[in-house]
């Protein structure tokens, strides 16, 4: 890539960030018509397509190479510039993180309050499910991703983080309604259910567990497209789920929910996958993350971490 030059490849990296070309023109203090030229030009010399012109600009498969390129090139040029005392490295260092909702809302930020604040570091989260968030490292729009693959993305490295724990419950209410007239493995695939948005298969798979054969989950669903949101809505009534052990816990205990099948719970493997580039802000983000991991969540054979 070194024959690419560097304003073009900011240029296209600016154009995904914000979306459009007016706004990247606007973010670079450059008119519209210099950064169509610069894409152009890129285009020219890679004998690609790097944009889709929709709006908001998406990249192309060879434009998420060069977007991959730009933003691991930038945060390199972060760290030489606070290694040389340059005055714009007073600027807080950006880490963009791919990472589930659920993890979002139990585990996860109690990690990056571990992370040291001097220098400064910027945290981007974007909030995708655990199995599509290796799309965003793979499309270079984030530098690390807690993610369910374990197939590292080309350039990336990947650790086991342990294991998220998901109890099948629902309200008492819900029970006598729906679950009171025979054993849970067949009135489940009948009963409504809460799923966290149309890509949400965990529901539908726990029921083949429970039924090899069968197709899944009732197609009465209730889409509840966040952490806090889901378990309200089992709380509720509205159907049943499968909530994060440290949502499902203390509901349990005050007997506003209860468990259809106690002692079949649903672990699902989280990893965290990063650049393969030595950026000492990425690093001090990855150390506290697996550290907040070891603690919060399960790992094999059954025994949770101190915490989990």
């Amino acid at each position: 890539m070194s024959d690419l030059p560097h304003d073009q490849v900011r240029t296209l990296l600016a154009v995904v960030d914000e979306g459009t070309f007016d706004a990247a023109a606007a973010a670079l203090h450059v008119t519209p018509s210099a950064v169509s030229q610069r894409i152009k030009t890129l285009e020219q010399r890679t004998g690609r397509v790097l944009l889709s012109r929709t709006k908001p600009v998406r990249p192309t498969e060879s434009g998420q190479v060069v977007v991959r390129f730009a933003r691991q090139l930038a945060a390199l040029e972060q760290d030489a510039a606070a290694e040389l005392g340059l005055a714009d490295a007073a600027a807080p260092a950006r880490v963009p993180i791919a990472v589930n909702a659920d993890s979002l809302a139990t585990w996860f930020l109690p990690a990056l309050t571990r992370v040291p604040q001097d220098p400064p570091v910027c945290f981007e989260l974007r909030r995708e499910d655990e199995a599509h968030t290796s799309t965003l490292l793979r499309e270079g729009q984030v530098m690390a991703a807690v993610t369910s693959s374990a197939e590292p993305v080309t350039g990336c490295t990947v650790r086991p983080l342990g294991l998220a724990r998901y109890l099948p419950v629902a309200s008492p209410g819900f029970v006598e309604r729906h679950l009171s007239g025979g054993p849970p493995e067949r009135l489940l695939p009948e009963a409504p259910v809460i799923a966290f948005d149309r890509r949400d298969e965990l529901q539908d798979r726990f029921v083949r567990s429970l039924m090899p054969g069968a197709a899944g989950a009732r197609p009465l669903r209730h889409l509840v497209p966040t952490s806090e949101g889901f378990c309200d809505a089992v709380t509720a009534g509205l159907g049943w789920g499968l909530v994060p052990e440290p949502h499902a816990e203390p509901l349990l205990r005050a007997g506003r929910l209860r468990e259809l099948t106690p002692g079949r719970r649903v672990d699902v493997p989280l990893h965290w996958q990063q650049w393969k580039l030595d950026v000492p802000a990425l690093a001090l983000v990855a150390q506290a993350v697996l550290a907040t991991a070891a603690e919060a969540l399960h790992h094999p054979g059954g025994t949770p971490a101190p915490g989990g």
